[in-house]
């Protein structure tokens, strides 16, 4: 090849082969296929469950610490440390981190955008997911991101050189190429059948928490449709609700109460509450003991349940969304730092922890550096 020709070549860019086919119509906001807002008002904020599996998720891998490494070494100091430890104005780090994992366990995506200043990044904030639609550019891989609010359109656009603006966090989603799978959204039909029985108890202690009867006619007598009309409101207004509960009732005209019983299967509705809360909690993967619904027996007591639910759950989350994070801004650092999770200092898993320091420590083949470096601890000296 001459000279010449390699001047004017077009340069090679590593791409997959089938990544135009992804994006059809390059340039053109994509919605996300899910309404956040019915997972985040019906989930989240109506149903205790879900409520409660967000928290206890959101709130234990908030409270893992990250450090910061360059080459092997901790640096405490580190630019990235602060800015992790303050991302921005209104949010501690850990407050910061809570929130990011709320987000992707209610809508399966998460955003961060940077904000940089003389080439420095200087701020993290948060996104609402909502708000959010990704544009799909020509190589099927999101090319800007458009924010709106009340109607007013910002796309953030992003860059090929140094740090992008935006970080998309998304959970897996086997049938969508660039959105999340919520776990609120996979146990949508137990949150409502859950939320159904919590109606449905409401409303028995709005009725005395008694089955309704019915008022038969004796003989062939019928009523008119006002005289029924009226019975009716009669009954609405004063003999329903709690307030109302035992209030003798008065008849005439040849009408007779007839109680209308249920049979015990089916009032034991308590049951179903308890399966639909037990499919929750296996959605997010939080063990039902930990959160106090009942017949479940997986397993023996709380410590193995917690030791099981930090290892299951909380522990890929974070480490996941570490690796996300630090191989997004390490671009913006000259000396390539990393962001590694620290799992010494969870409680829960002392027990795993111990029982490695056992093994390494009774290892005889291997030196004190050997040891210490198995551990992910710094050589002496």
């Amino acid at each position: 090849m001459s000279r010449l020709t390699r001047l004017f070549r077009v340069p090679e860019r590593k791409a997959s082969r089938v990544a135009s086919l992804i994006a059809l119509e390059p340039g053109r906001p994509r919605w996300t296929p899910r309404d956040y807002g019915a997972l985040a008002r019906e989930g989240y904020a109506a149903n205790p469950v879900v409520h409660r599996c967000v928290r206890l998720i959101a709130e234990a891998a908030a409270s893992v610490l990250w450090r910061v490494y360059v080459g092997g070494r901790e640096v405490p100091d580190h630019a990235l440390a602060q800015l992790l430890a303050r991302p921005n104005p209104r949010q501690s780090g850990q407050g910061f981190r809570e929130t990011l994992h709320a987000f992707q366990l209610v809508a399966g995506n998460a955003y961060v955008e940077s904000v940089a200043a003389s080439g420095t990044v200087r701020e993290l904030h948060l996104l609402r997911p909502d708000r959010i639609k990704v544009v799909p550019g020509p190589d099927g891989w999101p090319a800007a991101f458009d924010y709106t609010v009340n109607g007013t359109t910002l796309r953030l656009q992003q860059s090929e050189d140094g740090i992008a603006p935006v970080l998309h966090l998304a959970l897996f989603h086997p049938l969508d190429d660039h959105y999340g799978l919520a776990p609120a959204e996979a146990a949508a039909k137990a949150i409502d059948i859950h939320n159904a029985a919590l109606g449905w108890n409401k409303a028995l202690l709005d009725n005395a928490a008694r089955p309704s009867g019915a008022l038969v006619c004796a003989g062939e007598a019928s009523l008119s449709e006002s005289q029924f009309e009226r019975l009716k409101a009669e009954l609405e207004t004063g003999f329903s609700g709690p307030m109302n509960a035992g209030r003798p009732l008065l008849l005439e005209g040849g009408l007779s109460w007839q109680p209308l019983s249920l049979s015990p299967k089916d009032m034991d509705f308590l049951e179903a509450k308890n399966a639909a809360a037990r499919d929750i909690a296996l959605a997010f993967g939080v063990p039902p003991m930990l959160l106090g619904i009942p017949g479940d027996n997986t397993y023996s007591n709380y410590v193995e349940a917690n030791r099981a639910f930090w290892r299951a759950c909380v522990v890929p989350l974070v480490t996941r969304t570490a690796e996300s994070l630090s191989a997004w801004l390490q671009p913006a650092f000259d000396d390539a730092p990393r962001i590694v999770v620290d799992l010494d200092e969870v409680p829960a898993l002392a027990s795993d922890r111990e029982a490695l320091w056992r093994r390494i420590g009774s290892a005889t083949f291997l030196s004190d550096d050997e040891k210490r470096e198995a551990l992910g601890w710094e050589k002496r000296g």
